[in-house]
């Protein structure tokens, strides 16, 4: 494993701050996949870079939490604000954990999970 895991994560999260889609599969393998825990899973830089391209019209607004790195995986976590269709704003929490292969991404599993308003 590089001993960069921290390093490709916060580039990674750049990327996604500033809707870079290029920038984010600059660093995943041609072979990547990213699984949507709950929802789907995409192969392939190709595929991915299609459904990012017609997923939303605005990026989300988040915050990292942290990036932990230990072997060939890396985890960062936080919050984020998405668009809903509706036009509202919905707040989540997310985890997305990162295998590596070298330099690579070669698997990313993103958990995704809206926050409920907790009265009290």
């Amino acid at each position: 494993m590089s001993a960069r895991p921290k390093e490709i994560v916060q580039k990674v999260n750049a990327a996604f701050d500033r809707a870079d889609v290029e920038g984010f599969l600059s660093c995943c393998a041609e072979d990547v996949v990213w699984t949507m825990v709950g929802d789907k899973t995409v192969k392939g830089k190709r595929a991915i870079r299609e459904w990012m391209g017609s997923m939303l019209v605005e990026p989300p607004k988040f915050t990292v939490d942290a990036v932990i790195g230990d072997g060939d995986l890396a985890t960062a976590f936080g919050d984020m604000t998405m668009k809903e269709k509706d036009g509202s704003v919905g707040p989540y929490s997310y985890c997305d954990v990162y295998r590596f292969k070298g330099d690579k991404i070669v698997e990313l599993k993103s958990y995704v999970i809206q926050k409920k308003d907790v009265d009290g």
